[in-house]
């Protein structure tokens, strides 16, 4: 019974270190500098800027504008940027070395896409 038990308890600490590991892993998958094509159908929203952004343990960060947000091991991301009193959010999906996604601010929309530097 006892060589039961401390075969069941190794195990279970077996397998939870290595999903731990596993965690960690896919979470920087996304890591590194990131260019952002965003683009709009309305002139008026502008069209064709690029926004620079970090992506550290899946957090999202940019030293161009204020941004938040976080991207899941699948790669969905979800992200906030601000500039001034402009707001946007974004969603969408990283895969590799790209993505793509649509965003929506209070009166413009569009769609953006990613590419890994």
């Amino acid at each position: 019974m006892g060589y039961i038990r401390k075969t069941f308890i190794a195990t279970s600490i077996a397998l939870l270190t290595a999903s731990s590991f596993a965690t960690a892993a896919s979470a920087t998958t996304f890591d590194g500098e990131w260019s952002v094509h965003i683009a709009s159908s309305r002139s008026e929203c502008g069209n064709g800027q690029t926004v620079s952004i970090g992506i550290n343990n899946g957090n999202v960060s940019s030293s161009m504008v204020k941004a938040s947000g976080h991207v899941a091991d699948a790669g969905n991301i979800n992200v906030t940027l601000v500039s001034g009193i402009k707001r946007a959010t974004g969603f969408g999906h990283l895969a590799g070395t790209s993505g793509s996604g649509t965003w929506r601010g209070a009166l413009c929309s569009g769609t953006w896409t990613a590419s890994r530097n």
